[in-house]
């Protein structure tokens, strides 16, 4: 009995407040959406580090006759300077391996990168012949987090015209992802304290709306967490939908990164996958419970003296 009476006031009360309920129903499914995709942001951040992390290499650029370094003023490195360039390489504690590019390997990949199938494109670079390349060391880390030493080393060597760090490239990178998952969580946490308001106000307009039913109750005795169940029921409904929507948003999310086109054809960086979106799945539901749950028991205590 007492059961059935919980649940028809339950539903009695959704009904009531049909339009405070799908806006907060609409509430906390835009700002979870929102922490779900900020969740998955951050999973991705720590997948591009850890997928860039062990590929992180330093590419030291040697002299050729257009370098206009101070350090070419010979033109093309000689052997000698190779040789010093080479001695630093094998003997740095920082360095695991390198790899010479020579002009012909280095030209096979510009041209493989840059020149397109158009004619007119093809006859602007048909001039450029593999002497205008430059020879390079390709340089693997033992720690990808430590390479100020042998950057350094290189740098002021005569016949390396530059040195090039791969995070020159993946810094921006990083910093858009970073300030998306920010940008997400920013504004979430600011639809977030919506929700909570909007709970508050909800708690509100059904204790007066009920004000009656609740002073009988109370004169007969009930109990204060059987006068508050009604309530928390209304709340951790809503709260129920706008979980279940803002998953679903993210699982179409999810379909489009996995069996869409963007994993297919960007292979650059390792992508989230499902794990990590059962994993924002789950903080989600429990910031959904909270922001739900929480509220709906302060304002009863409030608005229901009980």
């Amino acid at each position: 009995m007492q059961l059935r009476y919980i649940f028809s006031e339950t539903g009695t009360g959704l009904k009531r407040n049909v339009s405070m309920t799908i806006a907060l129903v609409v509430t906390i499914f835009v700002s979870l959406t929102l922490v779900g995709m900020g969740l998955l942001l951050n999973a991705q951040a720590q997948k591009a580090e850890k997928y860039w992390g062990s590929k992180l290499e330093i590419t030291a650029y040697m002299c050729n006759q257009n370098s206009r370094s101070p350090h070419c003023t010979s033109g093309e490195v000689n052997d000698a300077q190779k040789t010093a360039i080479k001695q630093v390489l094998d003997t740095h504690p920082e360095v695991a391996s390198y790899k010479l590019e020579t002009k012909e390997q280095a030209f096979e990949t510009w041209k493989r990168v840059y020149i397109s199938k158009d004619k007119t494109e093809q006859e602007i670079f048909s001039t450029v012949t593999p002497e205008d390349m430059r020879e390079s060391y390709r340089i693997t880390l033992k720690d990808p987090n430590k390479y100020r030493g042998v950057e350094s080393a290189l740098v002021g060597m005569d016949g390396v015209d530059s040195v090039r760090d791969l995070r020159d490239v993946l810094d921006p990178i990083y910093f858009v992802i970073n300030r998306m998952k920010w940008g997400a969580i920013g504004i979430a946490a600011f639809l977030l304290v919506a929700a909570i308001m909007q709970v508050g106000n909800t708690i509100r307009l059904a204790a007066f709306a009920r004000r009656k039913e609740i002073g009988i109750m109370r004169l007969v005795g009930a109990s204060n967490l059987y006068i508050s169940l009604p309530f928390l029921m209304e709340t951790l409904v809503a709260a129920l939908v706008g979980v279940v929507a803002a998953t679903g948003a993210l699982g179409a999310v999810m379909y489009l990164i996995v069996y869409g086109k963007l994993r297919s054809q960007s292979q650059i960086v390792e992508w989230v996958d499902w794990h990590d979106a059962a994993v924002a799945a789950g903080g989600i539901a429990v910031v959904g419970v909270l922001i739900t749950l929480v509220p709906t028991l302060v304002m009863t205590r409030k608005y229901l003296k009980v």
